[in-house]
């Protein structure tokens, strides 16, 4: 296949190869499941360094015309993967929620998924474990990394981790429009530790805090056994709703706001900078103290506005990450992003809670941050990701009552289904349970479980996988209606 190349232009090498296969795919020259040349054959035939056709074939990927085969090569999506889906639909009613009760015990949802993830044949789409894929090359990173700590382990490390991860990280975030250095960040178990340490350091018993509504769950657990009060301030199609933001900053003067501004866990929303901006005024005005939270940042399948951090230059916001999404969840390396008075206080929390995160887990991460091969393995995730989020919303068009409205997420793991008040989820998430389909009650994502009916689906499974759970919820959810 010749590509023509044009050396003198100014677009980069590897965007003119992208630029021309993704022309001869949308005009249908190739066609679904078309194999593209070799990396070899094709850096041969143009005369350009294979780094450089990888480069291309990655932002393909990312695009979701193509994926790859291993062993096999690279392959033309199907149609139906690169057609963009329809707008959200998702137009939930605006209710605030200050809860009288807790929510549901986080042990038994986390418990429900780790059974769900070892069940033969399982079709789980109730867990925030993202796909287990494309790692192939992560047991010679680990490898290399042992070698490298073997005589550190029998040592304590420092509390805010190993200093190259931390130089690795803050070039990372550096990148997504943050300032910082490594100075700045604490490694931690998880963002989940992460964020116990910020709410359990700046919270105490009776003090209010707002969260969105819907909202994690695992957030909503922590801040409920401190003893704070939380203000639900719900979610629309464009984000926490600020009005009601303001009106409640106005009236009950919280301690902190607890967001997740990319990407938002259950919903997928991802806010615009205006909001972004509008939300930080608002916070700085009333001196609230913002906890942004983003797990899920690098999962997106086009640019999202920088974080709200990145607009912050009065040390008003703390900023939490982790690698659980876009590595691996086992090996609990996540990231705190504070500045000015917020970091030595943290970090005293971290000692305080435990020693240091696992040497041999820092080890691996800073290795594979280290070989390049992160930034690759995104572009992998984000392409399976779209395939997988675009069979999803054509299942569901196909499958779910009509009733049903769902959110279109730009990225992540997950979209949000709010279906009729009328419909007992509970009693639909046993039926599926019992068809080996794994769906959880959208309840507790709300503050006392006082929200509408809603579900959180995983959708990175493969388009089968997700036709076919979702056509046996989508009977169960008809037959019920159907019963009413």
């Amino acid at each position: 296949m010749r590509i023509p190349i044009n050396r003198q232009a100014v677009k980069p090498v590897y965007l003119q190869i992208r630029d021309r296969f993704s022309r001869l795919i949308k005009s249908g020259t190739l066609k679904t499941g078309d194999r593209l040349p070799s990396i070899r054959s094709l850096a041969k035939n143009i005369q350009v360094n294979k780094l450089t056709v990888i480069e291309a074939y990655n932002i393909l990927e990312a695009d979701g015309l193509i994926h790859a085969s291993p062993g096999s090569g690279y392959f033309v999506n199907p149609e139906i993967l690169i057609d963009l889906p329809s707008q959200s639909n998702f137009a939930p009613e605006q209710k605030v929620i200050i809860p009288q009760q807790k929510s549901a015990s986080f042990f038994d949802i986390y418990q429900l998924s780790v059974q769900a993830k070892s069940q033969p044949g399982a079709i789980d789409f109730s867990s925030g474990f993202p796909i287990s894929s494309g790692l192939k090359d992560l047991q010679r990173h680990a490898r290399r990394a042992m070698k490298k700590v073997t005589e550190t382990l029998f040592n304590y490390d420092f509390p805010q981790g190993q200093l190259v991860l931390r130089q690795q990280i803050a070039k990372m975030l550096i990148q997504l429009g943050l300032e910082l250095s490594p100075e700045n960040l604490i490694i931690t178990n998880g963002s989940k530790q992460g964020l116990s340490l910020v709410l359990n350091h700046y919270l105490q018993p009776g003090d209010w805090i707002i969260t969105e509504s819907p909202t994690y769950y695992g957030s909503l657990e922590i801040i409920e056994n401190i003893g704070a009060r939380i203000i639900g301030i719900p979610m629309q199609g464009s984000g926490i709703n600020l009005e009601l933001l303001e009106q409640y900053l106005q009236s009950h003067h919280p301690k902190l706001i607890y967001t997740v501004s990319t990407l938002q866990n259950p919903t997928g929303i991802t806010t615009t900078l205006q909001h972004r901006q509008q939300l930080l005024a608002l916070a700085e005005q009333h001196n609230c103290l913002i906890l942004e939270d983003n797990a899920y940042e690098g999962l997106n399948f086009e640019p999202v506005p920088p974080p709200i951090k990145s607009l912050d230059d009065s040390d008003a916001v703390i900023y939490t990450g982790t690698f659980s999404k876009t590595l691996m969840p086992g090996l609990r390396v996540g990231y705190i992003l504070a500045t000015g008075k917020h970091y030595r206080p943290l970090l005293e929390q971290k000692l305080f809670h435990d020693l240091h995160v696992s040497t041999v887990s820092q080890a691996i991460v800073s290795e594979y941050l280290a070989s390049g091969h992160h930034r690759h393995h995104l572009n992998h995730l984000r392409a399976s990701n779209l395939c997988s989020r675009n069979a999803m919303l054509q299942a569901l068009e196909g499958c779910f009552p009509e009733e049903a409205t769902w959110t279109v997420p730009n990225g992540g793991l997950f979209l949000w289904v709010q279906l009729p008040a009328e419909i007992s989820l509970v009693s639909i998430a046993r039926q599926a349970w019992s068809e080996n389909v794994f769906v959880y009650p959208g309840m507790p994502f709300f503050p006392g479980q006082k929200g509408y009916n809603a579900l959180r689906l995983n959708f990175s499974h493969s388009p089968e996988i997700i036709e076919q759970g979702i056509a046996i919820l989508g009977k169960l959810l008809k037959k019920h209606l159907v019963k009413i």
